[in-house]
């Protein structure tokens, strides 16, 4: 669970420097080609698809409740201990 998490933390960190070095390019190719240049076009575009998939990585965490909370800090308790009947 511990390596999953990491994975995931270094995953998003991947993707905000990939969004920030995007929006970089962006900029310079809009600088040198022109705003209204096909390659600015797709430069802001490779940006927009990114910060999509930056949103959709957040939306897809499910959200604990707050018993899985208190269990993940406390799995000794009565309230966490699982019976297999």
């Amino acid at each position: 669970m511990t390596t999953t998490l990491k994975f995931e933390t270094a995953k998003a960190a991947n993707l905000e420097e990939a969004i920030t070095e995007a929006i970089t390019e962006a900029r310079t190719t809009c600088e040198l080609d022109g705003s209204d240049s096909a390659g600015c076009a797709v430069a802001w575009d490779i940006v927009e698809e990114l910060q999509a998939e930056k949103a959709h990585q957040q939306q897809a965490k499910p959200n604990k409740t707050s018993l899985e909370n208190y269990c993940d800090r406390h799995p000794a308790s009565v309230e966490c201990l699982i019976y297999d009947v």
